[in-house]
């Protein structure tokens, strides 16, 4: 069956259920792994000789595991359960949020971003004050704006615009305001 669903979860899920299938409907036995096809070249040299046995009597019980991957695959999923943290219950699952959330508002309103002293404007500064304004502690910028301000010199008709006449203004429009 091939799934044609642009939905990763449903992708996951057949997937999830074909390496499930694969393990249990095995039984427990895996393929026996061979070597690769030689593809017609034969190797140079003497071949080594197989392993020697050891006698039934003797053999451990880690000797009779077989190293394929259905093997290993299930070694990891006993493994799951202490590798995972414990499912908790939604009430606890709930408890845990709240206390990792402040409550905030989104506010609206315009504070010109200072200039730091690298050049670059400071706009958690701005947030803090617009924040401050409407009766919070601190804020966080949602939204910004940048707005070019010139002298009146620049209006001055066949003058000659400078570096110095305008500069670039950043402004908080909206910030996410914290008590």
């Amino acid at each position: 069956m091939m799934v044609r669903s642009g939905n990763p979860a449903a992708r996951l899920g057949t997937l999830i259920s074909a390496v499930v299938l694969i393990l249990f409907g095995a039984g427990g036995a895996g393929w026996p792994q061979s070597r690769p096809p030689s593809l017609g070249l034969q190797e140079q040299g003497p071949q080594a000789a197989p392993p020697p046995s050891t006698p039934a009597s003797s053999a451990s019980p880690a000797s009779d595991e077989n190293p394929g991957l259905i093997n290993e695959m299930g070694k990891l999923f006993d493994k799951l359960p202490s590798i995972l943290p414990p499912i908790k219950s939604p009430s606890e699952t709930m408890n845990d949020l709240s206390r990792l959330t402040k409550p905030s508002t989104m506010v609206s309103g315009r504070v010109v971003c200072p200039v730091s002293s690298n050049g670059a404007p400071d706009c958690k500064q701005a947030a803090d004050q617009l924040c401050q304004g409407k009766g919070y502690k601190e804020g966080k910028s949602l939204n910004a704006d940048s707005a070019e301000k010139c002298s009146a010199k620049v209006l001055i008709p066949g003058r000659q615009r400078k570096a110095d006449d305008c500069r670039t203004d950043t402004f908080v429009t909206s910030a996410l305001c914290q008590n």
